[in-house]
Formats: structure tokens, sequence, C-alpha cells
């Protein structure tokens, strides 16, 4: 019996420098491809950065064009365009106070955009339904007005004027 351990001991041990090896083998394999894979993460982040560039530059271009179009937009709302602009958008809107931004009145816009949302959230209560009601009432009665006025009557009144309310 002892010849027999003697054999499986020599099998052993050569089963055991074999795995050494193919374990040798296997790591070399391994650092072979992890450097690979390191490289192509490289190489592709660096494209990604390149391209990223790219479109932030595309996107910077674009929104710098579209902003341009808004200001010319804006500019040519002047004096009549605003009588028309604000009288509509106080009949459809006006309850968000929407006509009182075009006019530059932000305190008096805030004012009705805020009262609108708070009815709103106690639309459960009978209050915010008599909140709702009014900034809409408001508005409408806002369009009417500014529409129904002569051009000059609304420049004078609403822009060099400023007067905030009917």
């Amino acid at each position: 019996m002892s010849e027999e351990n003697k054999d499986l001991g020599d099998k052993a041990k050569d089963a055991a420098k074999g795995a050494k090896k193919s374990a040798k083998e296997f790591a070399k394999d391994a650092k072979e491809s992890a450097k690979e894979f390191a490289e192509d993460t490289k190489e592709a982040a660096k494209e990604f950065k390149e391209d990223t560039k790219e479109a932030a530059k595309d996107f910077g271009q674009e929104a710098k064009k579209t902003a341009d179009e808004f200001k010319e937009g804006l500019a040519s709302a002047g004096g009549d365009n605003k009588k028309i602009l604000a009288g509509v958008l106080a009949i459809v809107f006006g309850q968000l106070g929407v006509h009182k931004f075009i006019l530059g009145y932000q305190k008096e816009g805030i004012i009705m955009l805020v009262a609108t949302v708070i009815g709103y959230a106690t639309m459960c209560l009978i209050i915010g339904s008599f909140i709702v009601m009014a900034t809409a009432i408001v508005g409408l009665i806002e369009g009417i007005i500014y529409l129904t006025k002569s051009d000059e009557d609304f420049y004078n009144t609403y822009q060099v004027g400023k007067k905030p309310w009917f």
C-alpha cells in the first residue's frame, strides 16, 4: 500500500504543478484582458468627452440663436401688439396673472398667481372656489377693458401711466 500511496502522492504533486501552471496562465490572460479593457475604456471615454464637447457647443449655439429670435420677437411686441397680446392673455389665462407680467406689473402678476394657487389648494373648502372664480373674473374684465380701449388710451393708461388694476 505504501507503493500505492507513493504513486498517489506523485500524481497529486503532478496535478498540483499542473494546476499551478494553469492558474499562472489564467492570471496572465486575465491581466492582459484587464489591460485591453482598460485601454478600450480610456479610448471610449476620450471619444465620449470629445462628442460631449461638440454637442455642448452645438447646444450653446442653438440656445443663443433661439434667445436672439426670442429677443427680436419680444422687441416687436411693443405698443399696439402689447394691447392685443395682454387682452387675449387676460381673457384666456387671466386668473394666472399672465397679462400683468406682459405689461410689466410683476407684483400684481404674482398676487394673482398666488391667489389662484391658494384657491386651487383650498378648492375642497368652499372658499377656494370663490377665490378661483374671483381671479378668473378679474382677468376676464381686464381683458375686455384692454381690448375695448383705443390704442392711444391703452398706451397712455397702462404703459405710460402704469395703472395696475382695472
